[in-house]
């Protein structure tokens, strides 16, 4: 095929002419390239949207694989059995305690299981996998936006996928425990922030809900108030929004919309339960320091998936990906890129007046996603630190999901350029393609290794570190591949024989489990006065407090040595070397007494020592302890609460010695048995059946 010019074309050129046809060829260039942007824009809407789809898929898929209800989660289906039957936010009726460290997950569990009066778990089990679910969604579609949406590059899941690779994040998207909760208000926080930060003109609306939504930190997890703090001190910092009133009455309105809530609920709680936290940073004293556990317990999590080899691989990715834009646009890189502004530009005449000018760059640059990933990423890692410091959990990997998920919110989905090759006529390699293909291509393959890996080798015990693979231990000591209802649970160890012995002691009595845990021990109640009318009485001292609640009566007390539920026992001394997050145990005398038994043998159990229980009912008359036990549960009048609410700083401190006699002598009482060992003695063989 041979290309002709006509004479008459090139004589019109001459002329000027010409100029039409010009134009008509930048035309049919420009729609071409229109053209192509549209089928790109299309390509990478539907690559970004096919990738959200697959990773909530995938994510569903692998939860639902591995659905279960952990024993903890059992414990917050035990308060809404209670908020149900109108006895209130308590585990044990008649006893403020405040077992679930969650405010707001107790709630949305309350008001689903309220609305569809459906079975609990089957509730929380469908509130969790949607939770978890959705907060993937919130993460990529927040990560979208960051980098500038679908129509510059393709948008690949990159950080969503690691998350849902690891093990323990698929094992508690199902447990019944907050981690949804939390990972979903991260996940909407961050959306909402981007939002946010991208707005050239900001709605009220919209406005005030982000500012709602970052002050409900505290009643999500009472950690999580970095994350929400940081992201209310970036919003109040920031320029204020067009509006008909005056700055300062506006960052009073932010003020108020944020903290109504949280506020609210902590005064109600303080004269409530009397303590300023829930009752589980007590038991488990949150603000006590194990760093060398702390470091145990992350690299339990981090090492056995080489996790570390993907958060590097999408921070460098992410750097590379942030330095070409920047060298695109002109602006400056290294350390200049940190500066907030100019300050040749500026100018100011004095000191002050750089100063003034300095706060206002800064307070413009928080209305910026550059703040925003900087909030993340700092309150993640704060967050970590937090975790080092308190020794991690029990749980393998279980605290440490909602730092990783913050760190990895960025990069949830990454831009890929849209050509290999970029130029024009002198065409070259795009590295930034390059590497960015590598690291979605590598954090794949990684994902597709750690969704097989198996991290903790003892899967039917318990770790000589302390920690677990909760699910797997359950799954095999209960005998069930997806243990969710209670009676799922009536197949671990001493949980038939518990329900039994309840129905066969009509009387009343405190079942104490065997110190070999093979069996347990019934103490009787004493026998009702002529004329009295007290009732019999059932009270469970055991350690496993949601599947033991959850498969008895609500008028059955079920309190454990921890002190989870059990305030005596939260109160107490931790233990040192103590297993993390059971790092208290109170003695048995005390609940002898505290419950009201029989405390004389033959009737209470074999193994007990009338001495030991004699000085624990002398220790239970210390004031401050009385003062203590009346908090939570002497009848809620106005002036308890407010008494409460004055006490709750010094209730929240207050410690008790486990030994009977050594808190004889801390509260100056009298001995009844002075000579009496102060460690316990062993107790004898078991008497023949």
């Amino acid at each position: 095929m041979s290309l002709s010019i006509s004479p008459d074309v090139v004589e019109g050129e001459e002329r000027g002419e010409g100029e039409p046809t010009a134009q008509l060829a930048v035309g049919r260039a420009r729609r071409r390239a229109d053209g192509a942007a549209r089928r790109f824009t299309r390509l990478s809407r539907a690559t970004f949207i096919g990738g959200i789809v697959l990773t909530a898929t995938l994510f569903a898929t692998g939860a639902w694989q591995r659905r279960w209800i952990a024993d903890d989660g059992l414990i917050v289906l035990r308060t809404v059995r209670n908020l149900l039957a109108g006895n209130g936010p308590v585990f044990n009726a008649g006893e403020r305690v405040e077992t679930n460290t969650s405010a707001a997950w107790t709630y949305v569990v309350w008001f689903f299981s309220w609305l569809t009066q459906a079975r609990l778990e089957y509730v929380v089990l469908t509130i969790a996998l949607t939770m978890s679910v959705a907060a993937i969604v919130f993460a990529m579609v927040g990560a979208g936006r960051l980098w500038g949406g679908t129509s510059s590059a393709l948008l690949v899941p990159a950080g969503a996928i690691v998350y849902i690779a690891l093990p323990p994040a698929r094992d508690y998207a199902t447990s019944g425990l907050e981690n949804c909760l939390v990972i979903f208000w991260l996940g909407v926080l961050w959306w909402w922030m981007l939002r946010w930060a991208q707005a050239d003109r900001v709605r009220l609306a919209s406005y005030f809900g982000l500012v709602f939504w970052a002050g409900l930190a505290p009643v999500i997890r009472p950690e999580m108030t970095v994350i929400g703090g940081l992201a209310l001190l970036m919003v109040f910092c920031a320029p204020v929004p067009p509006t008909r009133l005056r700055p300062w009455m506006f960052r009073a309105l932010v003020v108020v919309v944020a903290g109504l809530l949280p506020l609210g609920y902590q005064i109600w709680r303080m004269g409530y339960y009397g303590l300023p936290y829930p009752n589980t940073a007590v038991a488990k004293e949150a603000g006590g320091a194990k760093w060398h556990q702390g470091f145990i317990y992350l690299w339990n999590m981090v090492g056995p998936y080489w996790l570390w080899v993907p958060l590097l691989v999408l921070a460098v990715a992410a750097a590379v990906v942030v330095r070409a834009r920047r060298v695109a646009e002109g602006k400056p890189t290294g350390r200049h890129a940190f500066r907030v502004g100019d300050d040749a530009d500026s100018a100011p005449a004095g000191r002050k007046a750089q100063l003034l000018d300095r706060i206002h760059r800064f307070s413009v640059w928080l209305h910026s996603p550059a703040a925003v990933v900087t909030l993340f990423l700092a309150g993640g890692l704060l967050l970590v630190v937090f975790e080092l410091r308190v020794g991690g959990d029990f749980m393998h990997g279980r605290m440490l999901l909602p730092q990783l998920f913050c760190l990895l919110l960025p990069v949830a989905v990454l831009p890929l350029p849209k050509s290999l090759f970029h130029g024009g006529e002198n065409r070259r390699l795009d590295w930034v393609f390059v590497i960015v293909l590598a690291a979605f291509v590598g954090s794949a393959a990684w994902a597709a290794v750690a969704a097989n890996t198996t991290a903790v080798k003892l899967r039917g015990t318990i770790a000589a570190n302390g920690i677990v693979d909760e699910r797997i231990y359950y799954v095999l000591n209960s005998g069930h591949a997806h243990p969710i209802r209670a009676e799922d649970y009536l197949d671990y160890p001493r949980m038939r024989a518990m329900v039994r012995d309840i129905a066969n002691s009509p009387d009343g009595a405190l079942l104490l489990n065997s110190p070999s845990f093979m069996n347990w021990y019934l103490d009787p109640q004493p026998a009702a006065e002529p004329g009295s009318d007290s009732k019999p009485e059932h009270t469970v001292f055991f350690l496993n407090l949601g599947m033991t609640s959850m498969n008895v009566p609500l008028d059955v007390r079920v309190i454990d040595q921890e002190g989870l539920a059990y305030p005596l026992a939260a109160h107490t001394d931790r233990l040192e070397g103590g297993r993390i997050g059971h790092d208290k145990s109170i003695y048995p005398d005390w609940v002898v007494v505290d419950a009201g038994m029989v405390d004389r043998h033959p009737w209470m159990p074999w193994y007990l020592d009338e001495k030991w229980v004699d000085q624990a009912r002398v220790a239970l008359t210390c004031p401050r302890t009385q003062d203590l036990l009346a908090s939570s549960r002497s009848p809620l009048t106005f002036n308890r609460w407010r008494h409460n609410l004055v006490q709750s700083l010094g209730f929240a401190k207050y410690r008790i010695d486990r030994v009977p006699k050594y808190e004889i002598e801390r509260c100056g009482l009298v001995d009844p048995h002075p000579s009496a060992p102060a460690m316990p003695v062993p107790p004898p063989p078991a008497p023949p059946k």
